[in-house]
C-alpha cells in the first residue's frame, strides 16, 4: 500500500522485489533443505494456523513448520498480559517474515518458558546442542550492562560453539537508537549502550532503515536510516518508545579483526548490517491472537502493520538459509566475509545498499548517538542487501 488508502506498508512480494531476492527465488534458491530456528519468549498460541493464512493470503508455500519447548513449556497464555500479548506479536513477525525471505526453508520456533535470560539462553543452548537448524535469528536484546556477567559469559562461548557447528546467528540491534533501557524495569531511564546479543562478535547484528520502494512493485528506491517522525527526539515519553535503529560500541567486546579495517573505535561496533524496519512502510503480519485483543473475531480478514529492527533478524536469517542452499554448505559466522566485501568498492557497491543518511541520537541520554555515513557506521551496520548479488558472495566467501 503506499498510503493512499491508510499507512504505507509492504507485503511480501514487494520486499523481495525492493531487495532483489525475487532472482533467487525464481532459480529455485528459497532455502530448500536449510532450517531456520527463531527463538522467542513465550510463543503464541496460533502461530501455526496463522502462518498457514498468512501464506494462503500472500501466495506464499507453507513450510515445515514446527515448536519446541526444550527449556519447559510457557505458562497458559494471558492475552491481557502485556509481556506474553507483546511476544505474541514478536513470534508472528520472526516467523512470517523469516518465511517471506526463504519460502522453501524449514522453520523451527524454539519457545522459552520465559523472557528471562537464564531461560531464553537454555533454550539456545539446546538448539545449538543439538544441532536443530542451519541458522537462528534473535529478535531480542538489552543492554550489555544488564545481563549477568556469567550468563553473558556462557551465551559467548555458545555462540563460538554455535560457529564452529556452521551455524549462522543473527540479532536485532534494538529499537532504541544509541540507548537502551535501564537495568531496572521499574526505571524511564535510559543508558547510553548498545544490545545484547547483537554485540557478539559471533552474531550479525541487524539495524534498520526506512525503505521507500514502488508502491506497486516494490522496486527499489532509497533508504535511509530507521527514526520514526515521533522516535529518537520527544514526544519519546520512554526508552522504549524511542522509535529508531539501536546501533554504537560494546563495552565487554574488543573490536573484532574483520571490523578493524572500517572502523577505528577499539571496542566491537554494532550494527553489521540493517534491513527495513520503519514502522512508516512497515510490513503487513496476520494473527488471530491479534484479532481477539482488537475486539475482533479471531478468524478476523486483518492485517497490522509492525516494524522494529524485530523485522529484520528474522528476514536475514531467511536469507542465510538461501545462501545455504546456493553454496550447499553451512556459512557459519559471516561477518568477516560482510566487512571483506565492503572493503572492495565496486563489489561493495553492487551487492549492498550503503545508508548514508540519519543518525540515532536519543533525546534522553542528552542527545548522544551517532551518524549514518559512508560504509560502517554504527547507526546501519554495512547497510542492506541487494540479496541477487550477495547471496552468491557470501556462499563463495565462507566456503
Amino acid at each position: 500500500m503506499d498510503g493512499s488508502q491508510g499507512p504505507r506498508c509492504y507485503q511480501p512480494a514487494q520486499i523481495q522485489n525492493a531487495y532483489n531476492i525475487t532472482p533467487l527465488l525464481n532459480r529455485g534458491i528459497n532455502g530448500a533443505g536449510r532450517t531456520i530456528v527463531i527463538v522467542d519468549a513465550y510463543g503464541s498460541p496460533t502461530i501455526a494456523s496463522d502462518l498457514q493464512t498468512f501464506d494462503a493470503t500472500m501466495g506464499l508455500p507453507n513450510p515445515s513448520f514446527t515448536q519446541i519447548t526444550p527449556a519447559g513449556s510457557p505458562p497458559p497464555f494471558d492475552i491481557n498480559d502485556p509481556n506474553q500479548f507483546g511476544w505474541a506479536v514478536e513470534t508472528t513477525l520472526d516467523v512470517e517474515w523469516a518465511h517471506v525471505t526463504a519460502p522453501g526453508a524449514n522453520i523451527v520456533l524454539a519457545v522459552a518458558p520465559s523472557n528471562n535470560d537464564s531461560d531464553i539462553l537454555n533454550t539456545t543452548t539446546y538448539v545449538v546442542d543439538h544441532n536443530v537448524g542451519d541458522v537462528i535469528s534473535q529478535s531480542f536484546g538489552e543492554a550489555e550492562a544488564c545481563m549477568d556477567p556469567t550468563l553473558l559469559s556462557e551465551q559467548h562461548a555458545l555462540f563460538a560453539k554455535a560457529v564452529r557447528k556452521g551455524i549462522t546467528v543473527f540479532a536485532s540491534s534494538g529499537d532504541s537508537g544509541a540507548s537502551q533501557a535501564s537495568c531496572d524495569p521499574n526505571s524511564t531511564a535510559a543508558l547510553f549502550a548498545v544490545s545484547t546479543p547483537a554485540s557478539d562478535p559471533n552474531v550479525t547484528g541487524v539495524g534498520g532503515t526506512t525503505l521507500t520502494a514502488d508502491p506497486s512493485t516494490g522496486a527499489y528506491q532509497s533508504e535511509t536510516a530507521w527514526t520514526e517522525p515521533f522516535g529518537c527526539n520527544p514526544p519519546a515519553v520512554a526508552p522504549t518508545d524511542v522509535n529508531c535503529s539501536g546501533g554504537g560500541f560494546s563495552s565487554v567486546y574488543a573490536r573484532p579483526g574483520y571490523q578493524s579495517a572500517l572502523q577505528k573505535n577499539h571496542a566491537r561496533g554494532v550494527p553489521d548490517v540493517a534491513y527495513n524496519a520503519g514502522l512508516a512502510g512497515g510490513v503487513l503480519i496476520y494473527s488471530a491472537t491479534i484479532n481477539v485483543a482488537e475486539g475482533l473475531p479471531a478468524n478476523a480478514a486483518a492485517f497490522f502493520i509492525v516494524g522494529g529492527t524485530s523485522a529484520g533478524s528474522p528476514q536475514w536469517a531467511g536469507l542465510a538459509a538461501d545462501a545455504d542452499q546456493l553454496g550447499r554448505h553451512r556459512m557459519g559466522n559471516i561477518d568477516p566475509a560482510l566487512y571483506s566485501i565492503a572493503q572492495a568498492k565496486k563489489l561493495y557497491a553492487a551487492a549492498m545498499h550503503d545508508i548514508t543518511t540519519g543518525d540515532n541520537d536519543v533525546a534522553e541520554i542528552d542527545g548522544d548517538g551517532y551518524n549514518a555515513g559512508p560504509r560502517w557506521d554504527p547507526v546501519t551496520g554495512l547497510g542492506t542487501p541487494n540479496a541477487a548479488v550477495l547471496l552468491p558472495l557470501l556462499a563463495v566467501l565462507t566456503s
